[in-house]
């Protein structure tokens, strides 16, 4: 069964999140055995972690930033593979929305300059409205 190119771009967005997932725990844990954080179920979630150095937060923020804008994305690459309009130029835009969201991540993870950061989310985002655009030209037949 031949699949649509577009799929690709699907699974390595995944793969990098899961990397970021492991990226996050491995800082996260050690992070929070030295500073002696007490996993107390009746504390809000943020107490847990608002005392773990920025470095260490930035990997979590990334990583919850995965978990937004990036379904979209899903949904609209998907959309694009079903319809059979995932190949060819729509299929590099979904690759360069995920080289940018990779260097979004690296961004915020190392250094988290927030302009540089803001700049690559929508260089990102207008591959995403250019997906989109894609997918209403194909499910509309425009």
């Amino acid at each position: 069964m031949q699949h649509s190119p577009i799929l690709g771009a699907v699974v390595a967005l995944v793969g990098w999140s899961l990397v970021m997932w492991l990226w996050m725990y491995a800082t996260r844990l050690p992070a929070m055995q030295k500073a002696k954080v007490v996993l107390d179920p009746t504390l809000p979630p943020k107490a847990l972690t608002e005392g773990l150095p920025a470095t260490v937060r930035w990997k979590a923020d990334n990583y919850n930033h995965l978990m937004e804008q990036p379904t979209l994305f899903y949904a609209i690459a998907l959309t694009l593979a079903i319809v059979g309009a995932g190949d060819g130029l729509t299929a590099t835009i979904a690759w360069g929305y995920v080289v940018l969201r990779i260097i979004h991540s690296l961004v915020q993870a190392l250094v988290n300059n927030i302009m540089v950061r803001f700049s690559v989310f929508v260089l990102s985002t207008l591959c995403l409205i250019a997906l989109t655009l894609h997918a209403a030209m194909a499910v509309w037949g425009h």
